[in-house]
């Protein structure tokens, strides 16, 4: 089974200098970052090839993914080819930054934090924050703040694991665990609850339906959305892909995919309404 992959925050930092003298001020650079994609005819895009179900080897080896197909239509649409290189995350950044890549397509969220350093495409994805209990008691956790005491399992040093902490559970860690130890260790007693992306934690529910756990409703929090990474500068190339966007939405592109890979759309906000936000801090 494909093991959940969390994607760990990564802020790179850049600085703009600015240089002026008493009767003239330099002329900004032009943006020419569309320019250049249009001349060599090729969008060289960013991804992990390892994030399911973003970025990964189907069994043909052949890599795909909700991200991966939405930007191999983009590049389509535009007319030139597409051409991924693949880093893990803080490769995917310095790649952008070093103009390796023209953007990074790897589930990474759309935060005011981000915006601060990069330029941001419109949403490809909605989503929000759930928990895995056991179905026979729900691990007797009805609210965020009866974590306290719980044992949650997942992968160290992740966001989802510093917010269980800070609610008082107890973290048990895993490394390279497949979903049918995750679920079955909830199940059995061993752990209480897992706390993911919701639509991760659906499509691992519903391929182990044997595994007696279930997502607990309406305990919801985290609303986020998914989009694409571009240097801060390149708002030439972000116009065009954003354009390109809109229309893949319109038509209904956009829906097709994300059932493809999601059995639900995930390019429009969810019927959920989540009003609770957690830091991980």
């Amino acid at each position: 089974m494909k093991k959940w992959a969390t994607i760990l925050l990564v802020v790179a930092s850049g600085v703009i200098l600015a240089s002026c003298s008493s009767n003239t001020t330099k002329a900004k650079t032009k943006d020419t970052s569309w320019d250049e994609v249009e001349k060599d005819k090729t969008l060289t895009v960013a991804t992990s090839g390892t994030l399911f179900p973003s970025s990964y080897y189907n069994d043909k080896n052949e890599l795909n993914g909700y991200d991966v197909d939405i930007a191999k239509e983009v590049a389509k649409r535009l007319g030139v080819k597409v051409v991924f290189k693949e880093y893990n995350v803080d490769g995917q950044i310095a790649s952008i930054n070093r103009n390796e890549a023209d953007f990074a397509a790897n589930d990474f969220g759309l935060s005011k934090e981000r915006a601060k350093k990069f330029s941001l495409s419109v949403p490809i994805k909605y989503s929000f924050d759930s928990m895995i209990v056991r179905k026979s008691d729900d691990s007797g956790i009805h609210k965020l703040s009866d974590l306290k005491g719980k044992k949650a399992a997942g992968e160290p040093n992740t966001s989802y694991m510093k917010i269980a902490e800070k609610y008082g559970a107890t973290p048990i860690t895993y490394d390279n665990a497949t979903n049918d130890q995750y679920l079955t260790d909830v199940a059995n007693g061993r752990t209480d609850v897992i706390l993911n992306d919701y639509y991760l934690q659906k499509m691992s529910v519903a391929a182990l339906p044997d595994i007696p756990v279930k997502i607990l409703e309406d305990v919801y929090f985290n609303a986020n959305h998914i989009g694409f990474l571009f240097v801060k500068e390149h708002q030439a190339l972000k116009a065009k892909v954003d354009e390109t966007l809109n229309a893949m939405q319109k038509d209904g592109t956009l829906k097709k995919i994300a059932e493809t890979y999601f059995q639900t759309d995930v390019s429009v906000k969810p019927k959920q309404e989540i009003k609770e936000t957690v830091s991980a801090d």
